[in-house]
């Protein structure tokens, strides 16, 4: 806005050699700003300056400069600074070095858009990247982007692509409760109790492989998951609480694991009351090669009658099936299943053909039921009626 001598209140716009028009202004930082381009018109500076100066007034006008940071060197830090555990930064930093950084690694955070980001997505799957690895990868894109606008350094996010970050995972294999017993019982007597474990209560194979003595309340029925081992890239193997708060839960115990868990912990676990329940034959931590050499898993899960592909961590499918089958409710299942959130959990509500046929089986009690009494009151009706119509009528 001009004053009475032809001046603007806020900031300055001149005519360059070119015929062109420049804008610059004072931030509140006291610090002279341009606009990141010169403008055909005086008057399109003279409104690029009001909207600047409305920023400014309503406390959205964000520092031009702090925009001027490559992807690469911003996101880089992100994944340093940020609080992950190691598994989740190893994960972080894999998707970041081959599907990120190879795109948008150059481009300065104020030149981004959602065309931008767009168009990144659309080239991660036409070079056959998969549709989980894009949706993670946009996920951990998104995070990053969240930050800078936290920070002050844009406006807004550009990731705004709708359904970019979810996946449509593939249908999970669950086994049936003989299956299940016929795989234990093809283990190695010490991993037996191992896969009944995971199949009836759910619980992750980080999970499983931490319990202690102490996290194993048999009077109870109950299992305290205070923590979980997670094994690194580089082989070593990483002590630490659960992945959310949700995460560290009391499990109970199925009546028919008890007897199980009680023997194998006399035979196999280790000393004292933070012995490891489940160990490695020479008593180490397990780790997921080992037991899967040492089992001979594949051959085991083909003698058990389950499909090739058949993983570890599709027992706890299995067990989350089972609990949804059983009657749990969306609020239980998380709790079991150690989830924060009801999307999981959902997941395993959906309806089953055994489930479905019970239900009808239920309806069709319920009719039945109707229609007998409805039947046994149509029948005393008529009675009445009939005692009614067949009373002598006395003669005078």
């Amino acid at each position: 806005m001009a004053n009475r001598k032809g001046r603007r209140r806020f900031g300055w716009v001149r005519k360059l050699p070119s015929g062109r028009f420049q804008a610059s202004y004072l931030g509140p930082d006291g610090q002279r700003r341009h606009a990141p381009e010169t403008f055909e018109r005086k008057g399109d500076a003279d409104r690029w300056l009001s909207v600047v100066e409305s920023e400014i007034l309503r406390g959205e006008w964000t520092d031009p400069l702090l925009g001027r940071v490559p992807f690469a060197e911003f996101g880089e830090r992100w994944i340093k600074e940020h609080r992950l555990g190691e598994r989740t930064r190893e994960e972080y930093q894999s998707l970041w070095r081959n599907h990120v950084v190879p795109f948008l690694g150059a481009i300065e955070l104020a030149e981004f858009s959602t065309g931008t980001i767009r168009s990144w997505r659309a080239a991660l799957l036409r070079e056959g990247r998969s549709e989980d690895r894009a949706a993670k990868a946009y996920k951990l894109v998104r995070a990053i982007f969240n930050t800078a606008v936290d920070d002050g350094r844009i406006k807004r996010n550009p990731c705004r692509i709708k359904g970019a970050g979810e996946h449509r995972a593939e249908e999970r294999m669950t086994a049936t409760v003989p299956q299940v017993y016929a795989l234990a019982g093809r283990m190695p007597d010490r991993f037996r109790v191992l896969v009944l474990a995971a199949a009836l209560t759910g619980l992750l194979w980080g999970e499983l492989i931490a319990l202690r003595r102490c996290d194993v309340d048999l009077t109870q029925r109950v299992l305290y998951v205070r923590r979980r081992l997670a094994q690194l890239g580089h082989g070593g193997m990483q002590a630490g609480p659960p992945k959310s708060a949700a995460g560290v839960r009391n499990v109970a115990l199925p009546a028919v694991l008890v007897d199980e868990l009680r023997r194998h912990v006399e035979r196999y676990a280790g000393p004292g009351t933070e012995g490891l329940v489940f160990r490695g034959e020479k008593g180490a931590m397990l780790r997921r090669g080992n037991f899967g050499r040492s089992t001979k898993w594949q051959v085991v899960v083909a003698a058990a009658g389950l499909p090739a592909g058949f993983h570890f961590h599709d027992l706890r499918h299995t067990g989350n099936q089972l609990a949804a089958n059983s009657g749990a409710t969306t609020r239980e299942l998380m709790h079991r299943m150690g989830h924060g959130s009801m999307r999981a959990a959902l997941i395993y509500q959906h309806a089953t053909t055994d489930r479905d046929r019970s239900i009808a089986d239920a309806l069709s009690e319920l009719v039945d039921l109707g229609r007998t009494d409805d039947n046994a009151a149509e029948s005393k009706e008529e009675d009445g009626e009939g005692g009614a119509a067949g009373a002598l009528i006395p003669v005078a």
